[in-house]
């Protein structure tokens, strides 16, 4: 009778335990996240660096520019149609210019204290950096609108913002122009 109290006890808890150790295998990926990019032919080629993955929450000009791209970051929001319209624009020239250009977006509601100290009236709103870290001057008309600020104690150009959607098309022109 001890044999079999025992087999009542010992088989059931067993089979909680196999459970338990089948969840923890098919679930240690998900516990750890890994960050791929895909090769061209859709496989997994190896890990991605963070500062080149389309979505952020900070604006960090300082350690972006240290890779010698050309830069674009586009602050909008989920809550924003225009946004939410350009995304998939955005998404694509991301992946387009993967080691070839940083393109970035941020959400301003999410992430309010990032977009401060940038002029940013509307959204969406970009802004463009040289791969030298110094702000994007159009070399011809490309008919796009762009805003340029200057510094106010030196009169030294600190900024170049667009305001408004842009397209994939419009994009990539402008990282053309910026020697992409």
């Amino acid at each position: 009778m001890n044999k079999k109290l025992l087999a009542q006890i010992l088989i059931p808890a067993l089979i909680v335990l196999s459970i338990g150790a089948i969840w923890i295998y098919k679930n240690t990926e998900t516990l750890e996240p890994k960050v791929t990019e895909s090769s061209a032919d859709g496989k997994e080629s190896g890990p991605v660096n963070n500062d080149f993955i389309l979505e952020t929450d900070e604006v960090n000009i300082e350690t972006l520019s240290a890779y010698g791209l050309p830069i674009i970051f586009d602050f909008g929001s989920e809550s924003c149609d225009p946004c939410r319209r350009m995304k998939p624009d955005l998404i694509a020239v991301n992946a387009a210019m993967q080691g070839k250009a940083i393109i970035k977006y941020i959400d301003v509601w999410e992430h309010t204290d990032e977009a401060t100290g940038y002029p940013i009236t509307l959204i969406p709103t970009q802004m463009f950096i040289n791969a030298d870290g110094t702000p994007y001057v159009p070399s011809y008309d490309l008919g796009i609108d762009f805003m340029m600020y200057n510094r106010k104690d030196t009169g030294e150009h600190a900024l170049t913002m667009h305001e408004g959607m842009l397209t994939e098309e419009q994009m990539l022109l402008i990282l053309e122009d910026m020697g992409v």
